[in-house]
């Protein structure tokens, strides 16, 4: 597909069809890299997407157990309130 850029002040943009954009899963913020000579337009990712939801399945399966044990520090025993 051939398209126009297109004067956005300083700056120049593309307009995309919009099936182009659905098919791709594009939103209102997207990641713009140059690779190769190209540039290459994909949908951002959320880091920590689905993060909560891990966490809930691991506390259901009981697998949300601490690694190390807590180690208890002056903070802990003089200034934390504990009720």
């Amino acid at each position: 597909m051939k398209a126009r850029l297109v004067r956005i002040g300083n700056s120049r943009g593309i307009r995309l069809p919009k099936p182009v954009i659905e098919e791709a899963g594009l939103t209102d913020e997207v990641e713009v890299r140059v690779r190769d000579g190209a540039v290459v337009i994909r949908a951002a990712v959320q880091p920590r997407s689905g993060w909560a939801e891990a966490a809930r399945l691991a506390r259901r399966r009981g697998d949300d157990r601490l690694l190390d044990e807590p180690t208890a520090t002056h903070f802990d025993s003089r200034e934390w309130q504990w009720k």
